[in-house]
């Protein structure tokens, strides 16, 4: 069945002209995607999930039209990618123009000039006013493996600490950055040698800890079983992601980044799931009142296309011998062009300042059935990065149970929705800051009911 033949009630070009509506015409899954999820069991590995088994012809604003007609509530953006939208206009304006210019050429053979835009946008947005660098990858592991790269390379040390809860990828050496198992890790091993885990600030489960008694910590424990001298580089999330959108204590991000800076430590900061005008200002870092060393982009820089970066101080990010860098498809121009197409729409549309509009819509809400419901442990996020965590009321213990549960009701009433965490227990909500305001609270009613049901 092609596109023009589906029965699809709305349009299928995605975009403006999509109606803002949840729209249930099939049971969730309908029947042309049960037969489509049929054919991907046959043609997919199955080590490739879904989290909801419906396959997309339209998306745009905050929902997406799925091929049997049904018009779903986007409460996930594909994990904080697509913050601008489906079909942004620019970008794809933008991408239409230079594939009828050239789709390839490998900047490494022969550069063009949306590469070096992307680069200088990244030097100018990224926090601090030092002269920096970046470089260009296609996702987000592959740029975590190259900061590591360029800070090992800079230092002339190997040893790398990640943290408790870490996500950073599920390449090799990215496999060993994160922290949790199943399914990331389990299997696959041996990882890369010479990374370490230090204890995370998780307020919820910290049994009150500040944010300087928590990098207090994590210190003491770098310093007795890896040695300053030995590491290379610190890297960490801002707030983490995958580990379960958690916000560590005031105090925690400065103190780690101090000792770095005092101890010739790389600090990196992971902003792939908190980039880019996702948590209310253009990257979290800021909010913490903290400077990364490199910094890490991806997801939500380039409208949905594959793009990654590494932005750093020049004297790091220039320390790799000529050729030590790149790839083929680092930098594809499609994707340089959709990067700054995607940024002129955050800074045009003032996304970050939507992003915390959406943040105050999702806190009131959620905060209402924290108080209703004492399963709900915590509200925690910024900006348009919220979640909840679900716990056994009378025992505080996590309760994946209950958040596969409520996830599963959600997608059935027509609301796409993710859970994370490292105990499976945590909701997590990545409207893209196109949603309307009226679409989001509908998709948080939903999820509301479906917390009270379970």
């Amino acid at each position: 069945m092609t596109i023009v033949d589906l029965p699809v009630t709305a349009p299928v070009t995605g975009g403006p002209s999509l109606p803002q509506e949840r729209r249930l015409v099939t049971p969730i899954p309908g029947p042309e995607s049960r037969r489509r999820m049929e054919r991907k069991a046959q043609a997919v590995a199955a080590g490739v999930g879904t989290t909801i088994p419906v396959f997309t012809v339209a998306a745009g604003g905050g929902v997406l039209v799925d091929v049997d007609g049904n018009s779903l509530i986007d409460l996930g953006s594909g994990i904080a990618v697509t913050g601008v939208g489906n079909s942004a206009p620019r970008v794809v304006d933008a991408v239409v123009a230079q594939v009828a210019q050239f789709t390839h050429t490998c900047f490494t053979i022969a550069p063009y000039d949306s590469y070096v835009d992307v680069a200088e946008a990244l030097n100018r947005l990224t926090p601090g006013d030092h002269a920096k660098r970046s470089a260009l990858f296609n996702s987000g592991a592959e740029a975590v493996e190259n900061a590591v790269k360029i800070a090992r390379h800079y230092t002339g040390k190997q040893a790398v600490v990640a943290f408790d809860h870490a996500y950073h990828g599920r390449t090799n050496l990215t496999m060993g950055l994160t922290a949790k198992n199943q399914p990331y890790k389990n299997g696959f091993g041996p990882f890369a040698p010479e990374i370490y885990r230090a204890p995370l600030s998780y307020p919820l489960r910290d049994g009150g800890l500040s944010g300087a008694e928590a990098a207090a910590r994590a210190i003491l424990q770098i310093e007795k079983q890896i040695g300053a001298a030995n590491l290379a580089a610190i890297i960490i999330e801002p707030i983490q992601g995958e580990g379960g959108f958690i916000v560590p204590a005031d105090g925690f991000l400065p103190a780690l980044a101090e000792w770095a800076a005092a101890n010739g430590v790389v600090f990196i900061a992971d902003e792939v799931q908190t980039g880019f005008a996702r948590t209310g200002t253009m990257f979290a870092s800021e909010q913490f009142g903290i400077v990364p060393d490199l910094i890490v982009t991806a997801k939500g820089i380039a409208g949905g296309l594959p793009l990654s970066a590494v932005t750093g101080r020049a004297e790091i990010m220039d320390a790799p011998q000529v050729g030590g860098l790149g790839g083929t498809y680092g930098g594809n121009p499609l994707a340089c062009v959709a990067a700054l197409a995607t940024i002129e729409t955050y800074e045009a549309e003032n996304l970050a300042e939507r992003a915390g509009e959406i943040g105050a819509i999702l806190f009131e809400k959620l905060e209402m059935l924290r108080d209703a419901d004492p399963r709900v442990a915590e509200v925690r996020g910024r900006g348009a990065m919220v979640a909840i965590e679900l716990v056994d009321p009378a025992t505080g213990d996590p309760d994946a149970a209950l958040a596969n549960k409520v996830a599963a009701a959600a997608h059935a009433a027509g609301v796409i929705l993710l859970t994370c965490g490292t105990y499976g227990n945590v909701i997590r909500f990545l409207p893209p800051l196109s949603i309307p305001d009226h679409l989001l609270i509908e998709g948080l009613d939903v999820v509301a009911e479906a917390v009270a049901q379970a």
